[in-house]
C-alpha cells in the first residue's frame, strides 16, 4: 500500500458459490486504512467467505478489487505477507510455552531477533510471568492474548479476526478491544466478525451480511438511521401473549424481549401503528416510543433476509 493511500480494501461485485449454492452475491464495499470494520450476520451468512475474498485468501467467482494496494486475484501472495489471521479456535501449539510459540512465529516470518521480539510482545500484552507456561494450560482470555500477540508479531497491515472473543469473559473482551483500538491508532486495519452487539458498537464501521447479501453498512449511527425503524418499548402483564399476537401482524417487523419489556419495531410507522392500535389502550400495558438500538436493527434485518439454503 502506498503511504498516501487511505483505502485498505476496495472491491466491487464479488460473488462466490460452493456446490452450486451462492454464498456471497454481488458484494461491493470499501474499507479505510486504520479502520476497525465489523462484520455481523447469522451463522452461515457468508461473513468468513467475504473476509477471505476481501483479503485475497479466497478467489471470487466474479468481481474485482484491491487489498492493501494489491489485486485480490493476481497478487494474493503479496497480500498474505501483510495479513494477520486470528481464528475463533485457538490455533497455536498447545504443548509449547508462551515464549516458544511466539519465538516460533517470529522465526516463521523472519522477524529480526526472534527472542527479543517475543520478549517485547510478552511485555506489551501483559503476559510477563507466564512465558514458560504451556499454551494449552492458559485460560480462554490468556489464550486470546497469546493468539493476538502471535498474529501481530510480524507487524501486519491488516488483521482478520474471526469471532475472536467467543467464550471469553467480559474483562478479557474489554482488554482485547482496547488493544485492537491501540493497533488501529497506529494504522492497522482490522476486519472483525462478531455476534456481540456491544463489540459491533466498538467498530468504526460495520456491515451486516445475511445469506450472501450485504444488507447494511456504515457507522453504527448511520446503520440505525438508515433502518427507518419506529420502535416501542412495552412493559406490563402478558408480554408473552402480546408477542405471539404481534409477531405475524402486517407492519410489525420484529418483536423481541429485552429484560422485562418487549421491543416492537416496524419500518412503516403507519402500518406499525395500525398493527398495535388494538393493544394501545390495554390498561395492563405501558407503551413508550424509544430510539431503535443496533440490536433492534439487526433483528429486523434478520427477519427480512431470505435463507439461500436450497
Amino acid at each position: 500500500m502506498t503511504a498516501g493511500s487511505d483505502i485498505a480494501i476496495e472491491v466491487e461485485g464479488l460473488s462466490k458459490s460452493f456446490d452450486g449454492r451462492e454464498v456471497v452475491h454481488d458484494l461491493s464495499m470499501q474499507v479505510k486504512r486504520g479502520t476497525i470494520y465489523g462484520f455481523l450476520g447469522p451463522n452461515g451468512s457468508g461473513k468468513t467467505t467475504t473476509i477471505r475474498m476481501l483479503c485475497g485468501l479466497l478467489t471470487p467467482d466474479k468481481g474485482r478489487g484491491t487489498c492493501l494496494g494489491y489485486d485480490i486475484r493476481t497478487e494474493t501472495d503479496k497480500i498474505k505477507r501483510h495479513v494477520g489471521y486470528m481464528t475463533q479456535r485457538f490455533s497455536l501449539y498447545q504443548d509449547l510455552s508462551v515464549r516458544e510459540n511466539l519465538e516460533f512465529v517470529a522465526r516463521l516470518y523472519d522477524v529480526r531477533e526472534p527472542a527479543g521480539a517475543a520478549r517485547a510482545m510478552v511485555e506489551r500484552l501483559g503476559l510477563k510471568g507466564r512465558e514458560e507456561q504451556l499454551a494449552g494450560s492458559l485460560s480462554g482470555g490468556w489464550k486470546q492474548r497469546l493468539a493476538l500477540g502471535a498474529c501481530t508479531l510480524p507487524n501486519p497491515q491488516l488483521l482478520l479476526l474471526d469471532e475472536p472473543t467467543a467464550g471469553v469473559d467480559p474483562k478479557a473482551r474489554r482488554e482485547f478491544w482496547n488493544e485492537i483500538h491501540a493497533l488501529a491508532a497506529r494504522g492497522l486495519t482490522a476486519l472483525v466478525s462478531t455476534h456481540y452487539m456491544d463489540e459491533a458498537e466498538r467498530c468504526h464501521e460495520i456491515a451486516y451480511i445475511a445469506y450472501g447479501e450485504l444488507l447494511a453498512h456504515g457507522t453504527v449511527d448511520e446503520v440505525v438511521k438508515q433502518s427507518n425503524l419506529t420502535t416501542y418499548s412495552v412493559t406490563g402483564e402478558g408480554l408473552v401473549q402480546l408477542a405471539a399476537a404481534l409477531e405475524k401482524q402486517p407492519g410489525v417487523d420484529s418483536v423481541a424481549p429485552f429484560g422485562t419489556s418487549l421491543h416492537v419495531s416496524g419500518r412503516d410507522s403507519a402500518a406499525l401503528e395500525a398493527a398495535i392500535s388494538s393493544h394501545r389502550n390495554d390498561a395492563k400495558l405501558s407503551w413508550k416510543p424509544i430510539d431503535a438500538s443496533l440490536e433492534d436493527v439487526f433483528i429486523g434485518l434478520m427477519a427480512q433476509a431470505k435463507d439461500n439454503v436450497s
